[in-house]
C-alpha cells in the first residue's frame, strides 16, 4: 500500500459545496464557505486469487465553515490537545504508520477548528500537515468564516494533477 497526501487549501468543488450547505443547514447554521484541505490517495498493488492486481482510491478532506459561534472554552480545548498530543500521535501511528516528521513531528491540524467547537482529540478531526501548510490553513480559516469570502466560490473538481 502506498499513501500520498496532496495538500491544499483549494476551493471546494460544486459537489463538496453542496454537501457542506446541506450539513450546515441540517445543524441550523448558514454556510459561510468550504475549504478542501487535502486529498489522500491510496494505491495498492498485490495479488488476488494468485493474479497480479492493483486498486486505489482517494479521500477528500474538507471543512465546512458553518456560521458556528466561537466557543468560550478555547483555552481548555487547546490544553486538552496539548496534553494528549503525544498519545494521539502514538495511537494514530498504530493504525496508519509513523506520524510524519521533517526533523520535528508535523503539527496536527484540527479540521473542525477548536475555536468553533471542534473536538481536540477526535481521531477523525486531526490531520498531520507540514508546518508551512499548517500556517497557511490557520491563516485561511478566518477568511472561510467571513461573509462573502473566496471560500464561498466553487472550485474545480480536481485542483491538482499527479
Amino acid at each position: 500500500m502506498r499513501t500520498t497526501f496532496y495538500y491544499g487549501p483549494w476551493q471546494c468543488s460544486a459537489a463538496f459545496m453542496t454537501r457542506c450547505e446541506s450539513r450546515c443547514a441540517a445543524q441550523g447554521y448558514a454556510l459561510m464557505g468550504c475549504m478542501w484541505l487535502a486529498d489522500i490517495k491510496g494505491d495498492w498493488k498485490g495479488r488476488f486469487m494468485l493474479m497480479p492486481a492493483e486498486a486505489g482510491g482517494r479521500l477528500a478532506i474538507t471543512h465546512c465553515c458553518c456560521d458556528y459561534p466561537r466557543v468560550a472554552d478555547l483555552e481548555v480545548r487547546r490544553k486538552a490537545w496539548n496534553n494528549a498530543r503525544k498519545s494521539f500521535r502514538r495511537d494514530w501511528a498504530s493504525e496508519y504508520g509513523d506520524w510524519p516528521r521533517s526533523g520535528d513531528a508535523w503539527p496536527g491540524h484540527h479540521i473542525f477548528d477548536l475555536a468553533h467547537g471542534g473536538e481536540p482529540v477526535a481521531p477523525g478531526n486531526v490531520l498531520p500537515v507540514p508546518k508551512a501548510v499548517h500556517e497557511v490553513f490557520n491563516n485561511e480559516y478566518p477568511a472561510c468564516y467571513a461573509p462573502g469570502g473566496r471560500w464561498r466560490a466553487i472550485g474545480p473538481d480536481h485542483p491538482y494533477s499527479d
